[in-house]
């Protein structure tokens, strides 16, 4: 276990130490919730278009309640892992470029565990009608989970764990949307 994390710190400074300071505000940027509600404001538009407006109801019950479970799953795992974020990491402090720091503990991402977990959510619901959109939709995600190991707040397998639970998530939660939605429009 000690040499996955000497290895997971060792990438963690390789790309960590690939940033610089006229792209910093950038990163912030991608890595900022709040950017992105044009985005989610797209997304039920073509959910509203591909499903209708009872449909979408649904999907945003459980769009709503994965989101929580994501959320709060990685505030559990944060707690009871108490893994440092490598800007509280005094190992690292004099190595890394820090751009910005969050709470003590950063095992696992919450934000690449609520991307992935949107991206799969809506990959699973459109995939049929938008071939190239899973491609879009796990390329933002990547980006933004890269944007909180630039930033300095996330180890890569605190991405990698963020990520994977956020996909699982997601795809749970769009089958039993789909299961409620066929149901309920029959």
């Amino acid at each position: 276990m000690q040499e996955l994390i000497a290895l997971d710190k060792e990438i963690f400074l390789f790309l960590n130490g690939l940033g610089n300071h006229t792209f910093d505000n950038f990163w912030l940027m991608i890595s900022e919730k709040w950017i992105w509600i044009p985005l989610y404001m797209v997304f039920l538009i073509v959910l509203l278009r591909t499903y209708g407006w009872r449909a979408l109801i649904y999907m945003l019950v459980f769009i709503a309640l994965g989101v929580a479970v994501s959320d709060q799953l990685a505030g559990i795992f944060k707690v009871g892992i108490a893994r440092l974020r490598p800007c509280h990491d005094p190992i690292l402090e004099n190595l890394m470029r820090e751009v910005e720091c969050g709470g003590s503990f950063g095992f696992y991402s919450a934000h690449a565990s609520n991307t992935f977990f949107i991206a799969n959510f809506m990959t699973v619901m459109l995939k049929k009608k938008f071939g190239w959109f899973p491609l879009f939709l796990f390329l933002w995600a990547a980006i933004v989970s890269y944007s909180r190991i630039y930033l300095g707040v996330h180890f890569p397998l605190d991405v990698l764990m963020g990520g994977g639970v956020g996909y699982l998530l997601g795809g749970l939660f769009a089958a039993l949307s789909l299961k409620v939605i066929n149901k309920k429009l029959i």
